[in-house]
């Protein structure tokens, strides 16, 4: 889900500071506009103290203001605002009686008595502690607007994370116990040399598993390295009766994907393609980039899933599918992508079953990290056939 970022205003990252320019620019152009407009009345320049002193006083009152709401903010709607309106109209009150004792002093209290100046003045302070407090409670609101922002931002990166490091790391434990079970076999028939070929590429599988961080991006080339790993563990187990084909363009081998994006889709082919059928099945992988975008495909030639998902009625020693592989590879693919990227799957009547991704073909022109070294065996696993420019056949067979 695409996330509005909202980053701290440079202006707010220190609120004290904030508070205090505001203030002084505030009160500072209240004072000039009420001083512009004395003189511009033709008005005497002994006014401008008068002014001078009516902005201090209300520079003053807001401080005590800013303490009040600081508190009133924290409490429920109804207190605060119930409780600010009751404390801004004390403040307006004190603000036009401390003027109108000012300007009596001033002109001596001969033009009216203090009441009427009071009422003449309310006008004023009104304005200016009303205009003050709604601005700031407004970006009082907003400041707490943008921090339960930032958390929830900080929270949906965590979730996220979290939910491609357990899609990341749903290794199948049918296929640990399989291979432990086949290792353990082969222990109790001293067969020491195929045990421990098998679990030495047990751990170089398991090391590129691990190696990556959750979300991260590889080289095509570097999963194939890590696929060619698992292949060779499964290959030990059903023999010749697992046959791959790889063709990969050459310029689809830098293109970056998410790790372990194809060994999941590899493992359910072979579980519901090679696996059920005494002559196995072919599994072939194919990558090309068109235009902008990079195409994969797993095909196999299998009986094919669609009955196996619908199926009530099961073929005794034929697996049922839960999708869940199938699920994880489009969750990962909507975490990484969005909206931009095809997961499609076919099964046609005959048998066969055909996985298609599409995604951003976006190129590795840094230099990779080294994937950890390969095993002996697995390095021999398979061959590179040139064909026609600009493809390659990869292990053919693997």
């Amino acid at each position: 889900m695409a996330v509005l970022q909202i980053q701290a205003a440079p202006f707010f990252a220190s609120k004290n500071r904030a508070f205090w320019n505001l203030q002084l620019a505030g009160w500072g152009a209240a004072f000039l506009l009420r001083a512009v407009s004395a003189l511009a009345n033709k008005q005497e320049l002994d006014v401008l103290a008068l002014i001078l002193v009516t902005t201090i006083t209300g520079f003053s009152i807001s401080l005590i203001l800013s303490v009040i709401y600081r508190q009133l903010i924290r409490q429920q709607p109804l207190v605060t605002w119930g409780l600010t309106a009751v404390v801004l109209i004390f403040a307006v009150v004190l603000h036009a009686s401390i003027d109108a004792w000012v300007q009596g002093v001033y002109t001596g209290g001969s033009r009216d008595n203090f009441a009427q100046r009071l009422i003449g003045l309310l006008y004023l302070p009104m304005t200016l502690l009303g205009g003050w407090s709604a601005l700031y409670y407004a970006i009082n609101f907003f400041l707490t607007v943008e921090q339960q922002a930032d958390r929830l931002e900080r929270l949906e990166a965590q979730a996220t994370a979290a939910q491609l490091a357990m899609l990341r790391y749903q290794l199948n434990p049918h296929f640990l116990f399989n291979t432990l079970n086949s290792i353990s076999t082969l222990v109790l028939l001293k067969q020491t040399e195929p045990a421990n070929a098998m679990l030495t590429r047990l751990s170089g599988f398991l090391r590129h598993t691990l190696v990556a961080e959750p979300g991260s991006q590889v080289t095509l080339e570097q999963e194939i390295e890590t696929l060619q790993l698992y292949l060779d563990i499964e290959r030990m187990r059903f023999e010749e009766r697992l046959r791959t084909q790889f063709e990969i363009e050459d310029a689809a081998l830098k293109a970056q994907l998410p790790a372990m994006l194809l060994q999941p889709l590899v493992e359910n082919a072979i579980k519901y393609a090679v696996s059920p059928q005494e002559e196995g099945a072919q599994i072939a992988l194919t990558a090309r980039v068109i235009g902008d975008r990079l195409r994969l495909t797993v095909e196999d030639t299998g009986p094919g899933v669609d009955d196996l998902f619908a199926s009530r009625d099961p073929v005794p020693g034929r697996p049922v599918s839960t999708g869940v592989g199938l699920a994880n590879i489009r969750n990962r693919l909507a975490q990484a992508y969005g909206d931009n990227h095809l997961f499609e799957t076919r099964s046609e009547a005959g048998g066969g079953f055909t996985v298609l991704i599409e995604i951003p073909f976006n190129r590795a022109d840094a230099v990779a990290p080294e994937p950890p070294a390969l095993p002996a065996a697995a390095s021999q696993a398979g061959n590179v056939v040139p064909l026609n420019p600009p493809q390659r056949l990869i292990g053919t067979p693997l």
